[in-house]
């Protein structure tokens, strides 16, 4: 059984039911639905909420009925005919405790609004040269075709090919539901382990690609002072482009305070690079933003699935065994050719559970 599945001692549920009296009041006052997003907002909060504590409250009453059927089981001297009723109830009862526990765990994790957030992916060749580049190209098409499967969408917002096929860098943003809560955890470095194509010796190389998993910033998430950016344009260049090099449609944004840059060269016009490069750049500084506020209590954290960091290597995709290794939780597959064919869910699913545990653990043991 999953260890969130049931837990005789649910957290607190005061806070919980102040939040409750609120947002009922909140909803109670007719100047609330003058702005209607605020209204929905709250609305949804407190639906939330109440249906958080009500099944909080049936929580307890299966459990003092649990109680009491175990009462009337251990007494001999009690009705016969009670007894074989408590008898068959009591399974029932366990089980719908055990699923009300189990929501109403799940339901006590503050959402992330981030989750429902449309992401821009960024997949970069690291060490290994040629082989990189051509697994970079590879992983992204992966993510296209798990893309495919949600009915998700794939924009590309920027790459640069390499000469052997493959990226040096591709980014792209995925518009959908749910996009950032699947595709989050993705964040770090890729290993690759396989025989280069190039290799006449049949030796085995390992090269490494980085991915970043950024949520799709909106402006009131961060500030940008157009007075922080350079902004240059210039004539785009790329493999057979011969109508995207007539024009300075190419733009370059140096954010100053932050030192990040972003090119944007895939269309022909200036205007709709301008805009790419902005969308980049936000997600960029939102993602700054959001490493350095988990970095406050990062180390008071029970544990966690990785950083999300650039630097740590997360997966490796080993050829020659048909295995995919996830090194945070532990999880190896082999199914190495499906995975490459956008059958990420099973590590997705691993790691979004492996998440969900350390977040209840921390219910119980809130960070100061």
């Amino acid at each position: 059984m999953d260890s969130w599945t049931y837990m005789t001692d649910l957290p607190d549920i005061t806070p919980f039911r102040i939040r409750l009296d609120e947002l009922d009041a909140q909803i109670a006052d007719p100047n609330l639905f003058a702005d209607p997003k605020r209204a929905a907002v709250v609305s949804r909060d407190q639906q939330r909420v109440a249906r958080l504590v009500q099944d909080y409250d049936k929580v307890l009453q299966i459990k003092t009925q649990i109680a009491e059927a175990r009462d009337l089981l251990r007494d001999d001297q009690s009705d016969p005919e009670l007894r074989e009723l408590a008898k068959m109830e009591l399974p029932e009862n366990e089980a719908r405790l055990a699923e009300l526990s189990s929501a109403v765990l799940l339901a006590m994790i503050p959402p992330d609004p981030t989750d429902s957030r449309n992401t821009l992916l960024e997949i970069r060749a690291g060490t290994g040269g040629d082989e990189a580049a051509l697994f970079a190209g590879e992983l992204f098409r992966a993510y296209t075709r798990f893309a495919d499967t949600h009915g998700w969408r794939v924009q590309t917002m920027s790459s640069s090919e390499a000469e052997r096929g493959g990226f040096k860098e591709v980014i792209a943003l995925i518009t959908g539901d749910h996009v950032y809560r699947e595709l989050k955890f993705e964040s770090g470095v890729h290993r690759v382990q396989r025989v280069p194509v190039t290799e006449a010796n049949g030796r085995i190389h390992t090269s490494t690609v980085t991915v970043a998993v950024m949520p799709e910033a909106e402006e009131v998430d961060v500030h940008i002072d157009p007075q922080d950016l350079d902004i240059t344009v210039s004539r785009a260049s790329g493999p057979g482009g011969q109508g995207v090099n007539t024009t300075d449609s190419a733009v370059q944004i140096i954010h100053r305070p932050s030192g990040l840059l972003v090119t944007c060269a895939d269309e022909r016009s200036q205007i709709k690079n301008k805009a790419r490069a902005m969308t980049v750049l936000r997600a960029r500084l939102l993602k700054l933003k959001e490493e350095e506020e988990r970095a406050k209590y990062a180390a008071q954290r029970r544990g966690q699935i990785g950083t999300g960091d650039r630097s740590e290597r997360i997966r490796t995709y080993n050829f020659p065994q048909s295995r995919v290794t996830d090194h945070r939780i532990g999880l190896t597959l082999h199914s190495l050719n499906e995975v490459m064919e956008g059958a990420f869910e099973p590590l997705m699913k691993a790691l979004l559970h492996e998440d969900m545990n350390f977040k209840l653990a921390e219910l119980g043991n809130p960070r100061p």
